[in-house]
């Protein structure tokens, strides 16, 4: 969580002020990410594929841990998007956090229940 609660103080977020930091356990490292926006919001880049994206860059295959943090009350889940990440690196808790330390936990499943599942 400290490594998460630290990199969302270099999100990119001008337009929605919405910084979201991210830190990921793959294959016992951990690896950082954070959102970026654009003002053609479909082309911003979340905080969690950032930080999946880190790990597989250097090698990493195998999705053990994820944090988010954002400064939503109650804690933010990720997108749409994310969540399908999480699922096919077959992650099995997310926990996202707010700076007050609300906690939430779910499975990816819980997130997306009717995901794409090419297995």
């Amino acid at each position: 969580e400290v490594r998460a609660r630290a990199a969302q103080q270099s999100a990119y977020a001008p337009y929605s002020k919405f910084r979201v930091g991210a830190a990921v356990q793959m294959d016992g490292q951990i690896f950082e990410g954070v959102n970026v926006e654009n003002a053609s919001y479909p082309m911003c880049v979340c905080a969690e594929r950032n930080a999946i994206a880190a790990g597989v860059l250097a090698g990493a295959r195998e999705l053990q841990a994820v944090t988010v943090c954002t400064d939503a009350s109650p804690p933010s889940s990720p997108c749409g998007g994310c969540r399908q990440w999480l699922y096919e690196f077959r992650l099995d808790r997310v926990t996202f956090r707010n700076r007050d330390g609300e906690l939430v936990s779910y499975a990816p499943g819980e997130l997306l229940p009717d995901t794409w599942d090419l297995d």
